[in-house]
């Protein structure tokens, strides 16, 4: 590739385009916005004009046959992430997919299957990879400080934090389902990264819904329609098992009555433990006979999400979360929806 800015596209112009991907692939001095989609196009317009962008769509396919865009976020409701970045790669266009990648696995596998045969990229945005805490918690692992990880526990629960009645959050059909599938590819992702992405051997959990008539615990920001559609889980609890071995205990809730929002992971290891809890990153282990807690200091900067795409579409190299992780985390999710359904373990050998 030239040395030439690279074309960006945002599909999808909610809160989470603008505050994640347009916010931050507008400081990169080697982007240029070129276009904005939404179907509603009045915030694509309202977006626009905040960013000085000059070209606004209501449809994708439009955009795409317009513009000669390098790569696009895909931002819009999970049920049109396979059709979207599927289009995208066919129309050689590099695809930053919001998590999570797709409804299902089986949507997910076709997205790898139409990125392989493209040659383009697919990230998805599995955001707190790239946290600076989240970076030096996988150094120290891949060093070996904390042994074997045999056990990790992974949540993210909310008091008030229903992402609004009546929004396609709410609604199986445009979501896939609800509290695992939105803040459970986070955190239960996440702790299996740190662990290697080993291979899950069953998984087993319950899913409920008693906060769906509430008007109250909607997240800040989120209003919602008190008539619309909530026809899915607002908490979800589970636990896996690995072919290696370890565990894997997990807790998600968009409204719970606890003390305060939580988002967790914690990991036991035979040389040490660590846990990262709301941001806060501490290692536990052993020094001379005697147990110790270090809290790191983590000084300097890492590389962001989006310059890291950037730089792989530019330069080669790994992508830190791939489609294919996507497809990983997609399968586990599938088969937990299984198990509560069945309430009884579901084998993913």
């Amino acid at each position: 590739m030239t040395d030439r800015k690279l074309r960006y596209g945002l599909i999808g112009a909610g809160s989470n385009a603008e505050k994640k991907h347009l916010s931050n692939y507008s400081n990169l001095p080697d982007v240029e916005i070129v276009a904005l989609c939404d179907v509603q196009l009045a915030n694509a317009t309202r977006l626009a004009k905040k960013y000085d962008i000059k070209r606004v769509y209501s449809n994708y396919e439009e955009m795409f046959a317009h513009e000669e865009l390098d790569l696009v976020s895909v931002c819009t409701p999970n049920f049109s992430h396979e059709e979207i970045t599927v289009q995208a790669l066919m129309n050689g266009i590099h695809v930053h997919c919001e998590k999570p990648l797709a409804v299902d696995a089986a949507a997910a596998k076709r997205i790898v299957e139409a990125k392989n045969k493209s040659g383009k990229l697919v990230m998805v945005g599995l955001n707190n990879r790239f946290t600076k805490e989240a970076v030096t918690l996988k150094k120290f692992i891949d060093a070996g400080y904390l042994g074997e990880i045999y056990q990790a526990k992974a949540g993210w629960t909310r008091r008030s934090g229903i992402p609004g009645r009546g929004t396609w959050f709410t609604n199986k059909e445009l979501a896939g389902g609800g509290v695992m599938i939105d803040l459970g590819v986070h955190y239960l992702d996440l702790a299996l990264y740190m662990m290697g992405l080993p291979q899950p051997a069953y998984v087993s959990g319950a899913t409920y819904q008693h906060f769906h008539e509430t008007t109250t615990r909607n997240r800040n920001g989120y209003k919602g329609n008190p008539d619309g559609i909530f026809n899915v889980e607002d908490t979800a609890v589970g636990f896996m098992g690995l072919t290696n071995g370890a565990t894997v205990q997990f807790e998600f809730s968009w409204a719970s009555n606890i003390e305060k929002d939580i988002t967790t992971i914690e990991l036991l290891g035979t040389k040490g433990g660590a846990s990262l809890i709301n941001g806060e990153l501490k290692i536990y282990s052993e020094l001379e006979g005697t147990c110790v807690d270090i809290t790191p200091v983590i000084n300097g900067q890492v590389t962001s999400e989006f310059e890291h795409f950037t730089n792989c579409i530019r330069n080669g190299g790994e992508l830190v979360a791939p489609a294919e992780h996507g497809t990983y985390i997609m399968e586990i999710i599938d088969q937990f929806y299984q198990a509560a359904n069945r309430k009884e373990p579901v084998s993913l050998v």
